[in-house]
């Protein structure tokens, strides 16, 4: 029986914390572990692993930021499969990890799993209907391979903390020909809590690594026309939706260490770049 750990990673959630923890220890699947990677809470997060011995408890005192704790997580196993599981989310049912071992254990060739994530703005459940293919996987709920993850490096940290992670991993392991599907009606719940988010700060972040993200994988003879068009493309959302300066920000915080990012660009096959981008339009 495979191992699965179910990671997660938090920063001073502790109100909402326990809901996610309980939900993964209730998985009815037997060769688990769950860990949390506390990044440097100020709260009473700390104070939960007394309430909670059967989880590995790991912690820094300086922010490392989401991609680097998930890294770490997924580094520090021997586990076969790491599901991400996120500080404000929840599984629904107790056999959600059950079902992804079946289509991981079944589907050798794939590399990662999108779970269908509800929140309270879209919290219809769906029928259950077999794995589809996609472009990426979800932040706040997914299973990977740990061996196809290892091939491709992980997750790449960005210019911000926050943003376009996954889609890089993912167009990462489908140019190394592992799959990544989607499995409906597999739900875990997303809360969206504000509690210790800015979102700003996060707005501000997503642009910049969602250029990164284009920057560093597009092909060349895709990147002169892709980057203005999503440069475009933010600043129109972020007109709609009051967000100039977040955005501006990011585009600026891009533009700084643009420099730096030119050692970090390894561009994708064409025929990947296109797939994704149809996979993604095609959702």
């Amino acid at each position: 029986m495979k191992k699965v750990l179910i990671g997660i990673t938090t920063r001073n959630r502790a109100a909402i914390l326990p809901k996610a923890i309980r939900s993964a220890l209730n998985q009815d699947y037997s060769n688990k572990e769950v860990a949390v990677f506390d990044d440097a809470s100020t709260d009473e997060t700390p104070n939960l692993c007394i309430e909670y011995p059967e989880v590995r408890w790991s912690r820094t005192d300086n922010n490392r930021g989401l991609i680097r704790t998930r890294n770490h997580l997924m580094q520090a196993t021997d586990a076969d499969y790491y599901f991400s599981l996120d500080d404000d989310a929840w599984f629904l049912k107790d056999d959600e990890i059950s079902y992804g071992v079946r289509v991981l254990d079944e589907r050798p060739e794939v590399g990662a799993l999108a779970y269908d994530i509800l929140s309270p703005d879209f919290p219809n459940t769906a029928n259950r209907i077999g794995p589809q293919k996609t472009h990426s996987i979800i932040g706040c709920g997914h299973m990977v391979r740990l061996s196809a993850v290892r091939d491709v490096g992980y997750y790449a940290p960005g210019l911000g903390n926050y943003g376009s992670e996954e889609q890089d991993l993912c167009i990462r392991l489908l140019d190394e020909k592992h799959e990544i599907l989607f499995l409906p009606g597999v739900h875990v719940w997303h809360e969206r809590t504000p509690i210790a988010r800015d979102s700003d700060g996060q707005h501000t972040s997503a642009v910049c690594n969602d250029l990164t993200f284009a920057f560093r994988r597009s092909p060349l003879s895709m990147l002169v026309w892709l980057l203005p068009g999503k440069v475009l493309s933010h600043l129109r959302f972020a007109v709609a939706h009051n967000l100039v300066k977040p955005c501006l920000k990011g585009i600026g915080m891009f533009l700084t260490g643009l420099p730096d990012l030119m050692s970090t660009r390894r561009p994708v096959r064409v025929s990947v770049y296109k797939e994704f981008r149809r996979r993604k339009h095609s959702v």
